[in-house]
Protein backbone atom coordinates (compact mmCIF):
# COMPACT_ATOMS: atom_id res chain seq x y z
CA UNK A 1 0.00 0.00 0.00
CA UNK A 2 1.80 3.13 -1.32
CA UNK A 3 1.71 6.56 0.58
CA UNK A 4 -0.63 9.05 -1.62
CA UNK A 5 0.31 12.70 -1.28
CA UNK A 6 0.60 14.56 2.32
CA UNK A 7 -2.38 16.11 3.73
CA UNK A 8 -2.46 18.77 6.51
CA UNK A 9 -2.13 17.73 9.90
CA UNK A 10 -5.33 16.44 11.55
CA UNK A 11 -7.88 19.43 13.44
CA UNK A 12 -9.94 18.82 16.17
CA UNK A 13 -12.86 17.37 14.98
CA UNK A 14 -10.69 14.76 12.88
CA UNK A 15 -12.26 11.83 12.29
CA UNK A 16 -10.99 9.00 14.79
CA UNK A 17 -10.36 5.81 13.59
CA UNK A 18 -9.52 2.31 14.80
CA UNK A 19 -7.55 -0.03 13.19
CA UNK A 20 -7.48 -3.85 13.91
CA UNK A 21 -4.96 -5.60 11.80
CA UNK A 22 -1.99 -8.16 12.92
CA UNK A 23 0.04 -8.04 9.82
CA UNK A 24 2.73 -5.41 11.53
CA UNK A 25 3.67 -4.09 8.03
CA UNK A 26 0.38 -3.51 6.57
CA UNK A 27 -0.45 -1.66 9.93
CA UNK A 28 2.37 0.85 9.42
CA UNK A 29 1.69 1.43 5.96
CA UNK A 30 -2.35 1.63 6.86
CA UNK A 31 -1.83 4.37 9.42
CA UNK A 32 0.87 6.21 7.33
CA UNK A 33 -1.43 6.59 4.71
CA UNK A 34 -4.58 7.81 6.87
CA UNK A 35 -2.51 10.27 9.18
CA UNK A 36 -1.45 11.84 6.11
CA UNK A 37 -5.31 11.81 4.99
CA UNK A 38 -6.01 13.89 8.16
CA UNK A 39 -7.34 11.08 10.10
CA UNK A 40 -6.65 10.50 13.80
CA UNK A 41 -5.68 6.44 14.13
CA UNK A 42 -5.19 4.42 16.55
CA UNK A 43 -4.18 0.97 15.71
CA UNK A 44 -4.08 -2.66 17.62
CA UNK A 45 -3.59 -6.14 16.41
CA UNK A 46 -6.00 -8.07 18.45
CA UNK A 47 -9.78 -8.01 19.23
CA UNK A 48 -9.07 -7.74 22.58
CA UNK A 49 -6.33 -4.80 22.43
CA UNK A 50 -9.34 -3.49 20.53
CA UNK A 51 -11.48 -3.89 24.14
CA UNK A 52 -9.03 -2.25 25.75
CA UNK A 53 -8.86 0.82 23.26
CA UNK A 54 -12.45 1.62 23.09
CA UNK A 55 -12.60 1.62 26.91
CA UNK A 56 -10.14 4.99 27.01
CA UNK A 57 -10.36 6.16 23.24
CA UNK A 58 -13.39 7.82 21.49
CA UNK A 59 -13.67 6.05 18.04
CA UNK A 60 -16.11 7.02 15.30
CA UNK A 61 -14.65 4.60 12.60
CA UNK A 62 -13.40 1.04 12.48
CA UNK A 63 -11.44 -0.82 10.27
CA UNK A 64 -11.44 -4.51 10.96
CA UNK A 65 -9.32 -7.18 9.67
CA UNK A 66 -11.08 -10.29 9.41
CA UNK A 67 -8.21 -12.98 10.38
CA UNK A 68 -7.34 -12.41 13.59
CA UNK A 69 -5.24 -13.73 16.68
CA UNK A 70 -8.19 -15.52 18.44
CA UNK A 71 -11.67 -13.63 18.80
CA UNK A 72 -12.10 -13.36 14.73
CA UNK A 73 -12.78 -9.66 13.04
CA UNK A 74 -16.25 -10.72 12.03
CA UNK A 75 -16.88 -11.68 15.55
CA UNK A 76 -15.51 -8.57 17.08
CA UNK A 77 -17.51 -6.41 13.99
CA UNK A 78 -20.64 -8.01 15.60
CA UNK A 79 -19.79 -6.60 19.41
CA UNK A 80 -19.24 -3.79 18.13
CA UNK A 81 -22.42 -2.73 16.15
CA UNK A 82 -24.49 -3.79 19.08
CA UNK A 83 -22.78 -1.62 21.60
CA UNK A 84 -22.21 0.97 19.01
CA UNK A 85 -24.70 1.07 16.34
CA UNK A 86 -24.13 4.26 14.44
CA UNK A 87 -20.19 3.95 14.46
CA UNK A 88 -18.79 3.35 10.84
CA UNK A 89 -17.37 -0.48 10.55
CA UNK A 90 -15.12 -1.73 7.74
CA UNK A 91 -14.27 -5.18 7.00
CA UNK A 92 -10.89 -5.87 5.72
CA UNK A 93 -10.06 -9.47 4.48
CA UNK A 94 -8.29 -11.37 1.73
CA UNK A 95 -11.70 -13.53 1.62
CA UNK A 96 -13.49 -12.62 -1.70
CA UNK A 97 -16.61 -15.65 -1.88
CA UNK A 98 -19.84 -14.24 -1.84
CA UNK A 99 -21.09 -15.69 1.37
CA UNK A 100 -18.11 -14.28 3.13
CA UNK A 101 -19.45 -11.26 1.85
CA UNK A 102 -22.71 -11.57 2.99
CA UNK A 103 -21.92 -12.94 6.39
CA UNK A 104 -19.90 -9.64 6.66
CA UNK A 105 -22.68 -7.50 6.50
CA UNK A 106 -25.35 -9.76 7.95
CA UNK A 107 -23.28 -11.40 11.11
CA UNK A 108 -20.89 -8.75 11.51
CA UNK A 109 -22.90 -5.75 10.59
CA UNK A 110 -20.29 -4.52 8.60
CA UNK A 111 -21.03 -1.14 6.32
CA UNK A 112 -18.59 -1.80 3.87
CA UNK A 113 -16.73 -4.98 2.64
CA UNK A 114 -13.28 -4.40 1.11
CA UNK A 115 -11.05 -7.43 -0.17
CA UNK A 116 -7.39 -6.93 -0.25
CA UNK A 117 -4.94 -5.67 -1.59
CA UNK A 118 -7.15 -2.45 -0.91
CA UNK A 119 -6.33 0.53 -2.58
CA UNK A 120 -5.58 3.60 -0.82
CA UNK A 121 -7.84 6.57 -2.10
CA UNK A 122 -10.74 3.68 -1.66
CA UNK A 123 -10.38 3.26 1.63
CA UNK A 124 -9.71 6.89 2.41
CA UNK A 125 -13.30 7.58 -0.08
CA UNK A 126 -15.09 5.28 2.11
CA UNK A 127 -13.83 6.39 5.58
CA UNK A 128 -15.01 10.20 4.10
CA UNK A 129 -18.33 8.81 3.62
CA UNK A 130 -18.74 6.99 6.24
CA UNK A 131 -17.75 10.04 8.57
CA UNK A 132 -20.15 12.11 6.85
CA UNK A 133 -23.09 9.70 7.60
CA UNK A 134 -21.63 9.47 11.26
CA UNK A 135 -22.15 13.15 11.45
CA UNK A 136 -25.50 13.50 10.07
CA UNK A 137 -27.36 10.79 12.43
CA UNK A 138 -27.15 13.61 15.15
CA UNK A 139 -31.28 14.30 16.05
CA UNK A 140 -30.63 17.36 18.28
CA UNK A 141 -31.55 15.38 21.42
CA UNK A 142 -28.29 14.05 22.58
CA UNK A 143 -26.33 15.20 24.23
CA UNK A 144 -22.43 16.25 22.90
CA UNK A 145 -18.85 15.49 24.23
CA UNK A 146 -16.41 17.56 23.50
CA UNK A 147 -13.21 15.61 23.55
CA UNK A 148 -10.78 18.29 23.01
CA UNK A 149 -12.66 21.28 25.47
CA UNK A 150 -13.59 18.41 28.15
CA UNK A 151 -17.11 19.77 27.85
CA UNK A 152 -20.48 17.71 27.67
CA UNK A 153 -23.15 19.94 26.03
CA UNK A 154 -27.11 19.37 25.96
CA UNK A 155 -29.79 20.59 23.82
CA UNK A 156 -30.69 23.50 25.15
CA UNK A 157 -28.55 26.74 25.71
CA UNK A 158 -27.79 26.03 28.74
CA UNK A 159 -27.09 22.76 29.41
CA UNK A 160 -23.16 23.07 29.23
CA UNK A 161 -20.82 21.21 32.04
CA UNK A 162 -16.98 21.75 32.20
CA UNK A 163 -15.54 18.24 32.86
CA UNK A 164 -12.33 16.91 34.81
CA UNK A 165 -10.19 14.11 33.32
CA UNK A 166 -11.74 11.54 35.07
CA UNK A 167 -14.75 12.61 34.18
CA UNK A 168 -14.04 12.87 30.70
CA UNK A 169 -12.24 9.04 31.13
CA UNK A 170 -15.51 7.99 32.26
CA UNK A 171 -17.94 8.82 29.73
CA UNK A 172 -16.00 7.95 26.73
CA UNK A 173 -15.92 4.39 28.35
CA UNK A 174 -19.58 3.81 29.22
CA UNK A 175 -20.53 6.07 25.54
CA UNK A 176 -18.86 3.09 23.80
CA UNK A 177 -19.61 -0.27 26.71
CA UNK A 178 -22.67 -2.73 25.74
CA UNK A 179 -25.78 -1.44 26.79
CA UNK A 180 -23.31 1.51 28.16
CA UNK A 181 -22.62 -0.73 31.07
CA UNK A 182 -19.80 -1.22 32.84
CA UNK A 183 -18.22 -3.35 35.76
CA UNK A 184 -16.89 -1.06 38.74
CA UNK A 185 -13.80 -2.94 38.67
CA UNK A 186 -13.05 -2.21 35.02
CA UNK A 187 -14.24 1.07 35.36
CA UNK A 188 -11.47 1.55 38.29
CA UNK A 189 -8.70 -0.14 36.11
CA UNK A 190 -9.12 2.82 33.55
CA UNK A 191 -7.26 5.00 35.75
CA UNK A 192 -4.14 2.73 35.83
CA UNK A 193 -2.05 5.25 34.87
CA UNK A 194 -2.67 7.88 36.78
CA UNK A 195 -0.20 8.28 40.26
CA UNK A 196 0.34 5.15 41.98
CA UNK A 197 -0.52 6.94 45.17
CA UNK A 198 -4.05 8.21 44.17
CA UNK A 199 -4.81 4.96 41.79
CA UNK A 200 -9.11 4.77 41.90
CA UNK A 201 -10.80 2.48 44.26
CA UNK A 202 -14.46 1.89 44.43
CA UNK A 203 -15.22 4.07 47.02
CA UNK A 204 -12.95 7.00 45.22
CA UNK A 205 -15.36 6.22 41.61
CA UNK A 206 -18.30 6.10 43.60
CA UNK A 207 -17.54 10.15 44.59
CA UNK A 208 -16.04 10.84 41.57
CA UNK A 209 -19.74 9.56 39.73
CA UNK A 210 -21.29 11.23 42.77
CA UNK A 211 -20.11 14.54 42.00
CA UNK A 212 -20.60 14.06 37.61
CA UNK A 213 -24.05 13.53 39.24
CA UNK A 214 -24.53 16.53 40.95
CA UNK A 215 -22.87 18.62 38.17
CA UNK A 216 -25.93 16.98 35.87
CA UNK A 217 -28.23 17.82 38.07
CA UNK A 218 -27.81 21.54 38.15
CA UNK A 219 -28.48 21.99 34.79
CA UNK A 220 -31.05 19.80 34.38
CA UNK A 221 -33.59 20.47 37.62
CA UNK A 222 -35.17 18.65 39.79
CA UNK A 223 -36.81 15.15 38.81
CA UNK A 224 -34.46 15.18 35.91
CA UNK A 225 -33.23 10.82 35.13
CA UNK A 226 -29.97 10.51 36.96
CA UNK A 227 -27.20 10.89 34.05
CA UNK A 228 -25.29 7.32 35.53
CA UNK A 229 -27.01 5.15 37.38
CA UNK A 230 -25.73 2.18 39.37
CA UNK A 231 -26.62 -1.43 38.60
CA UNK A 232 -26.60 -3.51 41.45
CA UNK A 233 -23.98 -6.43 41.40
CA UNK A 234 -22.53 -5.36 38.37
CA UNK A 235 -21.57 -1.69 38.02
CA UNK A 236 -22.95 1.67 36.35
CA UNK A 237 -24.84 2.54 32.99
CA UNK A 238 -24.80 6.14 31.39
CA UNK A 239 -28.31 6.94 31.17
CA UNK A 240 -27.63 9.62 28.38
CA UNK A 241 -27.43 9.50 24.52
CA UNK A 242 -23.91 10.80 24.13
CA UNK A 243 -21.90 12.03 20.67
CA UNK A 244 -18.73 12.88 20.17
CA UNK A 245 -17.52 16.23 18.74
Amino acid sequence: MKTANSKPAPGPSALVVALVEDDHLLREEIVRHLNDHGFVVHAVNSATAMDDLIARVAIDLFIVDWNLPGESGLSLCNRLRESLPNAGIVIMTARVALHDRIAGYRQGGADVYLTKPIAPDELVAVLLSLGRRIKETSTGDEWSLSLRDRTLSGPLPHQKISLTTREKTLLVALVQAKDNTLDSGVLCDLYGNDDADNQMTKHALEELIGRFRRKFKSVQGDGAEPAIKSVWGVGYQLCLQITFV
